[in-house]
């Protein structure tokens, strides 16, 4: 009897076991979809469709449901689908969140309910830091880092630096990553209500001061505005501007059209990356969608094809929190941008290069990629963070 009864538990087991080999590995992918910015939530949900797709369309060689939502760019809706995600669908990763605001109003409720995230976008300062989380991974960056390479650029180049981006957490992060490394004078710094889509004002302000440089921070349908509206004061050829690639890339280039010729962008990846990854992602995208992609997309389809890696090494079993972690931190992929590690805080170091936004041999405006501004580029406040382990 003990002995049929340890096999029948055994077969319970194994039953159990390929119970949950067989099920769909759930993902919660909320990000914005609608309104001025939509086409960045868009950006992202391509993007990574297409990494997964790289993969035969499984993680870890299981099945994957996307459940998706959108956060309209407000934080309480992302609040709430989260909620309905982890209690009701059982999601066991939340991705795709477009805004460090929305994204600090999810993280928590996620992570306190045993789920991941996995950001592909949003990179608050706060979780690289002191609330750095065991299962809070980001594998596109942390919001400090592509300013502090502009302001590692520009500080051999301007002498007086006009700041401006719009008042919530990534912006606030942007200028004081700019302002951390740039060794010039800031000769103004303006924040901007999230969503304005009316600079004349600010311009004018601006002009008056007369600046050797702009350094700017505007996604989404802000930055297509903004450009060009400072085109059309005449500033475009006098004070050259300078953002990160996220304003100045493919969800905003074909807006801004010739406006942005001139302009020039700190960045971790452009369309040119020449490497093989890249030059399939950036070939494959543009056939399936009709359009160039930008650094959303890449970012996006690298964490698709880093969240299988993780879990082949681990046969797909999520379920198991801290393989999953241990499998995250220790990934090795071949990413579009050539180098890429997590750094003990959960968030990437890699090369930062600048760009010049060219017209490509079909017209359209592009990233060209220059020099490489800092190799290895890690982010200010991982000295804050103290990893508890995966529970």
């Amino acid at each position: 009897m003990r002995k049929t009864t340890l096999l029948l538990c055994a077969a319970g087991f194994l039953a159990g076991a390929n119970a949950h080999a067989q099920q769909p590995i759930k993902i919660g992918f909320i990000s914005t979809f609608s309104g001025p910015s939509g086409q960045l939530g868009q950006e992202l949900l391509d993007g990574f469709k297409l990494g997964l797709k790289s993969s035969g369309g499984k993680l870890g060689g299981r099945s994957v449901e996307i459940i998706q939502g959108d956060d309209q760019a407000k934080p309480d809706v992302g609040r709430q689908l989260a909620d309905k995600m982890v209690e009701s669908d059982r999601v066991q990763i939340v991705t795709g969140i477009t805004f460090s605001n929305v994204m600090l109003a999810v993280a928590k409720p996620v992570l306190d309910a045993g789920a991941f995230v996995f950001s592909i976008n949003a990179g608050p300062s706060q979780y690289a830091g002191k609330q750095c989380n065991a299962r809070y991974f980001n594998s596109a960056f942390q919001n400090d880092t592509l300013p502090e390479a502009m302001g590692l650029y520009l500080s051999n180049k301007a002498k007086r630096v006009y700041l401006m981006a719009p008042n919530y957490p990534a912006g606030k992060d942007y200028l004081t990553g700019f302002k951390r490394t740039f060794k010039g004078e800031v000769a103004g710094e303006v924040y901007t209500a999230f969503g304005q889509l009316d600079y004349a004002a600010e311009i004018s302000q601006l002009r008056s001061v007369k600046p050797d440089a702009v350094f700017f921070f505007y996604p989404g349908g802000m930055g297509i505005n903004f450009v060009k509206q400072y085109a059309q004061a005449g500033l475009a050829d006098t004070i050259k501007l300078y953002g990160p690639s996220f304003s100045l890339d493919q969800t905003v280039l074909p807006g801004m059209g010739e406006a942005a010729v001139g302009a020039f962008a700190s960045t971790f990846w452009t369309e040119d990356f020449d490497n093989p990854v890249s030059k399939m992602f950036t070939a494959d995208f543009e056939a399936a969608y009709g359009r160039l992609p930008s650094p959303y997309a890449a970012n996006a389809f690298d964490g698709a094809r880093l969240l299988n890696a993780a879990l082949a090494s681990i046969d797909g079993k999520i379920e198991d929190k801290a393989a999953f972690q241990k499998a995250l931190e220790a990934v090795t992929f071949d990413s579009l941008r050539g180098k890429f590690k997590f750094n003990t805080n959960h968030y990437p170091i890699q090369d930062a290069y600048l760009a010049e936004i060219v017209k490509d041999g079909k017209g359209r405006p592009v990233m060209k990629r220059g020099e490489l501004i800092k190799a290895d580029l890690a982010d200010f406040h991982v000295a804050d963070c103290a990893m508890k382990p995966a529970q």
